[in-house]
């Protein structure tokens, strides 16, 4: 196996690389389907209790069983472990660590990013690790994802072959959500967050605060075209890259997201930035906003 699969992943590239989106966890999905399915689960090591949402079954109950499939909900992943599930939600600072030889010490509560360890009867495993001092991190074990509320509500996934244009103009129709905060909702699309959709307005040449049931129709066959070429583009990216590196792909693919003063690629711009509470977001002013520049969320009235 190339030495690069096992590389672990510093706990600092974990950090403003933001919260793994769609393509990402697609991306790990596969590559935890290509070196987990088909093995036993030899031990599972729980290293920060705070991550564990759920204590039935326990998550001692893995051990010994085999592992079926590995899939994805949007942005949450899904290990199906005979029948159990052990399912979880990077969040903002949570990573994969794949070894292809797990450390023979034991992870130990409350030491470093570490929050749980799965070792598999061949050696190999994995860590799913947290940095930073705000844990959001989320690890379930349930008989069926559905139990998982979070799972159960989320909205379609965008790269379902069933969310056509149609699909798209129904969530759209009559919402007076801004169109960002739309495509951000899981609870109306799952798998795109705070990044992707950046990528797909700038792509789609809409405002962010465009009001989503006032796109026209040329609008909507934009951000439709947008929505799919850009998430199939940064799958096929990411598809078959080894997990140590899939935050740096993400950020190296971005064409506006976290480019704030830099030169907008396809007209020459300055890209720029609106701040929020806890997240900022990008866009090009030229390419989307007929020129003008989003000051705050109030402004943003003046441009829907």
């Amino acid at each position: 196996m190339d030495p690069a699969l096992s590389r672990a992943v510093p706990a600092a590239a974990c950090q403003g690389a933001g919260v793994p989106e769609l393509p990402e966890v697609e991306a790990l999905a596969g590559f935890l389907r290509e070196r987990v399915v088909g093995r036993v689960v030899a031990g599972v090591e729980l290293a920060s209790i705070t991550v564990l949402k759920t204590f039935d079954p326990p998550v001692t109950a893995l051990a010994g069983l085999e592992v079926r499939a590995a899939d994805r909900h949007g942005k949450w992943l899904d290990l199906d472990v005979d029948g159990l599930h052990l399912v979880w939600h990077l969040s903002r600072a949570g990573w994969l660590r794949w070894y292809d030889v797990v450390p023979e010490r034991p992870a130990r509560p409350g030491k470093g990013p570490i929050a749980l360890r799965v070792r598999l009867d061949d050696g190999s495993g994995f860590d799913l690790t947290e940095a930073g001092t705000r844990k959001r991190l989320a690890v379930h074990v349930v008989r069926d994802p559905a139990e998982i509320p979070q799972v159960a509500s989320l909205g379609p996934d965008p790269l379902d072959p069933s969310f056509d244009r149609d699909a798209l103009e129904r969530l759209l129709a009559g919402s007076r959500q801004q169109v960002k905060g739309l495509l951000r909702d899981q609870h109306l699309l799952a798998g795109v967050g705070n990044a992707y959709s950046d990528e797909v307005l700038h792509a789609a040449r809409l405002s962010p605060f465009a009001v989503a049931g006032r796109l026209t129709e040329g609008q909507v066959d934009r951000l439709d075209a947008a929505l799919h070429g850009v998430l199939e583009a940064a799958v096929a990216d990411a598809r078959g890259r080894p997990a140590a590196e899939l935050k740096d792909a993400k950020r190296a693919g971005m064409r506006v997201h976290g480019r704030t003063g830099e030169t907008c690629g396809v007209c020459g711009d300055v890209v720029r930035e609106v701040s929020f509470a806890d997240r900022s977001l990008q866009y090009c002013p030229t390419c989307q906003t007929g020129g003008k520049e989003l000051a705050d969320r109030r402004m943003s009235r003046l441009l829907r």
